[in-house]
């Protein structure tokens, strides 16, 4: 939605100027660390004082459309699972249902979490049946409000109300008013704010899960603060933050469930944004690097948590689930906005790009509760004590883990939603990279700009931006540039510039555009290791944003009808299991190689990359559809298999490794296109 309104006091936030370069009067060019924030955005929502400025401000939901493999992603979930779940899941049947009203049953979480994901994807596609089918669910939302302010279904556990379910609630709200600009949602969120501020504290976030997810009840306050400058909202803040779960602590967290920790370690620089206590900000840095450190001494951008992380299982055959990666992407997108920082830009890369993509089918018609950088076979065992987990939960299937099942659908659509993101000043910022087309809001005036981004990314290295302003107009576009990109470049119509870029920090280029301008971003990708010390300094093959898997030969295998959970009373007894089948996949060739590399050659001359043609259907995250293959050497290392629990051997310990006689050639494939993978190798020196 659109705003203009008079310029307040803000706060100076992270802003420093690295270099300058200017090519005319017309035209500045700066590599900044941050954006301006000290200028006030009069085209979009944005943090009111006394909070923090934000960084970066999203568009409403449906500016920005994907393009290319983000829109095939996009049909893939609508034809999947997300947007069929309805067919299955009994928690969406319309009978009995406590969020329509129409009984008592299946009134916590799974509505919201499926509502999140496939309410955005409707917005975006712009599909009438999937908007329709939201605004039922939402209209019943409108009806369900009390006298009181309460909404939804009411979940008292011992004497005191479950708001979990709520909270995410909310967000559906927030993006259908994005959407619809319908005012009732102002008036519901008002209306309920002001029921959880007369709630005594000793009754509010008392509940496990909502005690640790008190961030996200945060983060509508804020929102619907910023709309409304509704003071008692600042109130209401500070007493979410003080009853939230302490996600603040050095060493010891509140809880290690993987979810909460990719969900809830954003809270402190959330809070900071009021408190501006630079203690909360590096709060949330620590969590960060702390489980990263203790159990994500790993590739992917995740750690082992399994479900809940446990000191000695830190090996890369334990895994997070795919909730955790949906959240984890969701919490970088914020932190991106928060701080500017672009390590959360390239951080929610990582997990899009390695780690997501393989937790479900190709098809998106059914995904895995865990998924692992090693992981090897993917059935419907009980591997406990192996993984944390009890129960069938490696294999591909639609009926399982209903968490995963309902959540999963919010990863791509808030992606998308962030490719194009406004500015302080008034400009816009690429900086998540995805072909794209985003309209948008720019300069003082407000005049409309149309932002075509073209590329293959992060299969290619090179963005092309087209920029159509509805008439000339002077704005500025920011750029990330990456810090892993070998000597970058950027050119405008043609013309390379003359600024010296620095990998890390963010191009701003302010010029009076006209239709039809092109910029082009070179962000050439070059080969490197990662070495994994606490995990047998076993290594990872990067390649720019991208993490390299071996290439293994996949054995799907249809799961018969009696192993899913069809059975259960909880999924709908007439789900057809020929149309939703479950999938174990096994390995039909070897998978415990060791990289053979020669040290004394630098190391990207151990590999050969080859580029393949682009698929035609535009889905790069299979085996089959791979657009880079490294190839390179192997030895296969001897006694690394499937151990006792069913799963990949723990890595070998490196000072006691038998190797084979014969040196192979192997192949690498993206992490992303691999749902049978190695992904951290031990190595053999050659």
């Amino acid at each position: 939605m659109r705003i203009n309104y008079g310029k307040f006091c803000v706060v100076l936030f992270f802003l420093f100027v690295s270099s300058f370069a200017f090519s005319s009067g017309k035209e500045k060019i700066a590599v900044v660390e941050r954006p301006y924030t000290q200028s006030i955005n009069l085209n979009y929502w944005h943090n009111r004082t006394p909070l923090l400025p934000l960084n970066f401000i999203k568009l409403p939901v449906g500016a920005v459309k994907p393009e290319g493999w983000l829109l095939r992603m996009l049909e893939l979930q609508k034809d999947g699972l997300n947007g069929h779940l309805g067919e299955i899941s009994a928690w969406l049947e319309k009978d009995n249902n406590a969020w329509l009203g129409t009984g008592n049953d299946y009134g916590w979480e799974e509505v919201p979490y499926w509502l999140k994901g496939y309410g955005n994807m409707g917005y975006i596609l712009g599909d009438k049946g999937i908007i329709d089918e939201t605004k039922q669910w939402l209209e019943a939302v409108f009806k369900s409000q009390r006298e009181d302010g309460y909404f939804g279904p009411y979940i008292e556990k011992n004497g005191k109300p479950d708001l979990w379910g709520n909270m995410i609630m909310l967000w559906c709200l927030q993006s259908y008013y994005e959407y619809s600009d319908d005012r009732r949602v102002i008036a519901l969120m008002t209306k309920y704010f002001r029921w959880q501020l007369n709630l005594p504290d000793d009754k509010f976030l008392e509940d496990y899960w909502e005690n640790s997810r008190g961030g996200d009840n945060l983060l509508s306050v804020y929102w619907l603060y910023n709309i409304t400058g509704d003071e008692f909202l600042l109130e209401l803040a500070e007493k979410i933050h003080r009853n939230t779960a302490d996600w603040r602590q050095r060493s010891r967290l509140p809880n290690w469930h993987n979810v909460n920790i990719a969900q809830c370690f954003r809270e402190p620089a959330t809070y900071y944004m009021l408190s501006k206590d630079s203690a909360d900000l590096r709060a949330t840095y620590n969590v960060h690097h702390l489980i990263r450190n203790t159990f994500g001494q790993v590739p992917g951008g995740m750690f082992g948590a399994d479900e809940n992380a446990r000191m000695g299982y830190i090996d890369p055959r334990q895994g997070t689930e795919t909730c955790g990666f949906v959240e984890q992407m969701a919490s970088d997108e914020l932190l991106l906005s928060m701080t500017g920082d672009p390590f959360w830009a390239e951080h929610c890369e990582d997990v899009a790009f390695n780690s997501y993509p393989a937790a479900l089918m190709p098809d998106l018609k059914s995904l895995r509760y865990i998924t692992s950088p090693n992981h090897t076979v993917s059935d419907s065992k009980n591997h406990h004590p192996g993984i944390d987990n009890s129960g069938p939960f490696l294999a591909m299937n639609p009926f399982s883990s209903r968490c995963c099942q309902h959540n999963h659908g919010q990863g791509w659509p808030y992606f998308i939603e962030r490719l194009i993101m406004a500015t302080p000043d008034n400009g816009l910022a690429a900086v998540i990279y995805g072909a794209c087309r985003a309209t948008a809001f720019v300069a003082e005036d407000g005049r409309a700009v149309e932002l075509i981004e073209d590329t293959n990314y992060p299969f290619e290295d090179v963005i092309r931006f087209t920029i159509n302003p509805s008439r000339k107009t002077v704005f500025p576009l920011y750029l990330r540039i990456p810090s892993w990109s070998d000597n970058p470049s950027v050119s405008i119509n043609g013309k390379r510039i003359d600024a010296e870029l620095q990998n890390g920090k963010y191009l701003r280029i302010e010029r009076e555009w006209k239709k039809g301008d092109n910029v082009e971003l070179k962000v050439p990708m070059k080969l490197y290791e990662t070495v994994w010390a606490v995990n047998q300094d076993s290594r990872s093959v990067n390649y720019g944003p991208l993490t390299f898997s071996l290439k293994i030969k996949e054995d799907y295998r249809t799961v018969a009808s009696d192993k899913t959970a069809i059975g259960d009373s909880k999924w709908q007894k007439n789900a057809d299991t020929g149309k939703w089948p479950s999938y174990e996949i096994y390995p039909a060739s070897d998978w415990n190689y060791a990289l053979v590399l020669d040290e004394s050659l630098p190391f990207e001359q151990n590999f050969k990359i080859e580029k393949r043609k682009w698929p035609t259907d535009h889905y790069p995250f299979t085996v089959e559809n791979a657009p880079l293959i490294l190839k390179t050497k192997g030895r296969k290392l001897i006694g690394w298999e499937i151990d006792q629990y069913g799963l990949t051997g723990e890595l070998p310990i490196k000072e006691n490794r038998n190797f084979g006689s014969s040196i192979d050639e192997i192949a690498l494939i993206p992490m992303g296109a691999a749902r049978l993978r190695i992904s951290a190798f031990p190595v053999c020196e050659k």
